[in-house]
């Protein structure tokens, strides 16, 4: 994958962060200024703070995909109090390739409780 790409697929990402903290009710109410991160392993909607953007790759990241259910299709397997949880230290996958490595985007943003069945 070319680094025009790359970069295009990494700007739609932030995009739909930035589309969801201003068309959320939570974040107009003060949840934090991140977007909404559904958490399928719990089934619950989780507010989050961004905190840091972007980290260096080292220590532990969780995989956050982009396929998930609306408002933003932001999605994770585990969430606070889960086993796997990183403490909203995340990776998106930017180039495809489905490996942590320097094409990726790499961040801090911990997910607010409690979490909630709608988003």
């Amino acid at each position: 994958m070319g680094k025009t790409l790359r970069i295009v697929i990494a700007s739609c990402v932030v995009l739909v962060a930035v589309v969801s903290l201003v068309a959320t009710p939570s974040a107009r109410a003060g949840r934090g200024d991140g977007p909404i991160i559904y958490v399928t392993g719990q089934g619950l909607f989780y507010d989050s703070i961004v905190t840091a953007d972007p980290l260096p790759r080292r220590g532990p990241f969780q995989k956050l995909e982009t396929d998930g259910p609306p408002p933003n299709g932001l999605q994770t397997e585990f969430g606070p109090g889960n086993p796997g949880y990183r403490g909203g230290r995340w990776w998106v996958d930017v180039n495809g390739d489905n490996e942590m490595d320097d094409g990726d985007d790499y961040f801090s943003c911990p997910l607010l409780g409690p979490g909630r069945e709608e988003p």
